[in-house]
């Protein structure tokens, strides 16, 4: 444990440049069930963990500056079941998003993953551990 004893993560933001699409990905895409909801802000429950969306930009703490077209910020990873990840893959497909890599095993992490982007062009990872 460090800094005074930290021992849990309990939520993630992601700054966005398209807050209206990044809302509609997590709750229609991932079926992310929203939590708090407002123009600025929205939570999403996931597991014991919130992930939320803000605008990026000026915030009374920092201003974020610009983020280069293209770039990822984050790479966000959900794990399921191992029989899960072929199924993720597969609603993805239906639901028109692209695949950056399909379910693959990486023995040396003794995980099998997929990867895609959201439309912040943050890396998403669904994985399983085997």
């Amino acid at each position: 444990m460090s800094l005074g004893g930290i021992g849990n993560l309990d939520y993630t933001v992601v700054l966005c440049s398209r807050m209206a699409d990044t809302r509609a990905f997590y709750r229609d895409i991932m079926g992310f069930q929203i939590e708090h909801d407002q123009e600025n802000w929205v939570s999403f429950r996931v597991g014991a963990s919130l992930l939320s969306l803000r605008p990026r930009g000026p915030w009374p703490v920092c201003d974020d500056g610009p983020l280069p077209p293209g770039s990822a910020a984050v790479q966000l990873a959900f794990r399921v079941s191992l029989e899960a990840v072929d199924r993720c893959h597969e609603e993805l497909l239906a639901k028109g998003i692209t695949i950056l890599r399909e379910p693959t095993d990486l023995a040396r992490w003794r995980h099998r993953t997929l990867f895609f982007r959201d439309p912040e062009d943050n890396i998403i990872e669904i994985y399983a551990e085997f």
